[in-house]
């Protein structure tokens, strides 16, 4: 009787939600949240009939907080346990920043979508690790016309950031940051007075998305402990049923006019 021969073959799960602490600037123990995670893995044949009770062992192992630490760990589980030679990892989940209305200075709650993801191999067991978070805001609309009275229009625009970093990046400062420079920032409750004021501010003040997508690449390029970024705004205009896009990333081979090769 001949020996079944072995061959790598790819497992995973998809999108199990998982209840887990993710890392907070305002709340030091992390904020609950949701996840739902995919994992997949890279495995020779013999392990296929126990790949699933691993993949929910390790994921309880660190339930308590998921961040660029324990990813960079129980990637590594991953590998050991089921003798891996490729390891695939995503945490998504929604994270609610509390932010204060323009006008009126009312707390609301601002949904926004993350998610971390790593990937690692047997021959390199540094995982890279990616953080995204992605920022409803309002920018100016394209067909403006700046020089007529009223001719200024707003519209929304998601701005996806991805970033490769050493330490965990905080969700509340990347909001915060975009929102600087954004024509507006989303809330999701405004009173009479509020709308007012983000109406006006429409209709008064021009702010391109390429503008904004250039001032958030400007002060991601400043910030020494991100090793790599990339930045998308995908906008959703009045008068067509399709969308815009307009990104950049940070580049090893053409840096930015303005900066140094390695500050980019």
């Amino acid at each position: 009787m001949t020996e079944e021969k072995s061959f790598l073959m790819d497992v995973g799960l998809s999108s199990l939600p998982f209840p887990i602490r993710v890392p907070s600037r305002n709340n030091p123990d992390g904020q609950y949240t949701i996840a739902e995670i995919s994992i997949q893995a890279r495995i020779m044949q013999e392990f296929e009939a126990r790949w699933i009770d691993k993949f929910i062992q390790i994921i309880h192992r660190h339930r308590d907080r998921i961040g660029a630490d324990t990813i960079r760990t129980n990637i590594v589980d991953y590998l050991a346990e089921l003798k891996a030679s490729m390891v695939r990892t995503e945490f998504q989940y929604p994270f609610f920043v509390e932010k204060l209305t323009p006008i009126s200075r009312e707390k609301c709650l601002v949904k926004y979508q993350c998610s971390y993801s790593a990937k690692t191999t047997a021959s390199d067991h540094k995982a890279m690790i990616a953080f995204r978070i992605d920022i409803p805001i309002i920018t100016t609309y394209p067909g403006s016309v700046i020089q007529e009275l009223g001719g200024l229009f707003g519209q929304l625009s998601v701005v996806s950031l991805e970033i490769h970093s050493r330490e965990d990046m905080f969700p509340e400062d990347l909001v915060e940051m975009v929102d600087r420079h954004a024509l507006a920032p989303v809330y999701s409750f405004l009173t009479p007075d509020d709308q007012a004021g983000v109406i006006k501010t429409i209709h008064s003040s021009s702010k391109s998305s390429v503008t904004v997508t250039d001032g958030i690449k400007d002060e991601l390029a400043s910030n020494p402990s991100i090793d790599w970024y990339a930045v998308r705004c995908v906008n959703h205009g009045m008068l067509h049923p399709y969308t815009t896009v307009i990104g950049t990333e940070k580049s090893m081979w053409v840096p930015f006019s303005g900066y140094e090769a390695g500050e980019i």
